[in-house]
């Protein structure tokens, strides 16, 4: 039986790799093509065509890795202040309204994008946070913070109070309590929260691209005209790039917590 469970696990884990990794391959046959016309599979010829535009100094594509890497890392922060306290006073406080309030909270991942981002564009225009970075961070909470909120609530759900006010009894401060019993519970949803949360900031083209103006641009806003019939050869690079982002920054989050981990298990030895 143990063995028939291990080879169980052992081809579950290589269908899901393979249903993962299987749609990246056109993508990588397809960016170091010459031409990849419909419905063909493996290109004619090979070329490096579409990496010597897309790192050329003219298509823009290095400042584009750099605002979005730093519009999403600034979301990233902004969401997780905000929802630390939001997430710790819905998961463990009882008050009234909070189904509703978690209702508002949900509600930009559950009403169709077009018409919440409709309705921030023509605010952000009266308010003249169009065409900046700032208005598109702004934006990019709204889609975002959900994600980030939920993925805490989880954590807090299963703190108690019990540890808080142990540590209250034994002279600790309300600092202190958080930088010692509660972060290192919660740390586990927030590097979630943060990847899922950086995930959506990194994918956002509509909102970016009404609130931006064409002024702020990302790899998204690159891509999009290539992907939409301009260039398939340059939209499968561009698209590898940002695939290539987006594991980047659930690596980096994976190792700050293995880490973090690694760090207390050798404390707890000592």
């Amino acid at each position: 039986m143990s063995k028939w469970m291990h080879r169980m696990h052992v081809g579950i884990t290589m269908l899901i790799l393979i249903l993962v990794t299987l749609p990246l391959v056109p993508l990588f046959l397809g960016a170091f093509s010459l031409r990849m016309p419909w419905p063909q599979l493996i290109p004619d010829s090979w070329s490096l065509r579409a990496w010597t535009y897309m790192f050329s100094s003219s298509s823009g594509t290095g400042e584009a890795i750099i605002t979005s890497i730093g519009i999403a890392m600034i979301v990233t922060l902004i969401n997780l202040i905000l929802a630390i306290p939001a997430a710790d006073a819905l998961s463990r406080y009882q008050f009234k309204g909070k189904r509703w309030i978690e209702a508002v909270l949900y509600a930009p991942i559950i009403i169709p994008a077009f018409v919440s981002v409709m309705g921030m564009h023509l605010t952000f225009i009266r308010l003249g946070l169009t065409e900046s970075v700032f208005g598109v961070v702004l934006a990019h909470l709204s889609p975002s913070l959900p994600y980030m909120i939920r993925a805490l609530m989880i954590s807090f759900g299963t703190l108690g109070f019990e540890w808080e006010e142990q540590g209250r009894m034994l002279g600790a401060g309300r600092f202190q309590r958080f930088r010692w019993i509660v972060l290192p519970h919660i740390l586990p949803g927030i590097i979630a929260g943060s990847g899922l949360s950086m995930l959506v900031s990194l994918s956002q083209y509509l909102i970016t691209f009404l609130v931006g103006g064409g002024q702020v641009v990302t790899i998204p806003i690159l891509l999009f005209p290539f992907a939409s019939g301009g260039d398939p050869t340059i939209a499968a690079a561009y698209t590898l790039v940002f695939a290539g982002l987006a594991a980047g920054a659930l690596w980096g989050l994976d190792m700050i917590l293995n880490a973090y981990y690694r760090k207390r298990s050798r404390a707890k030895s000592i």
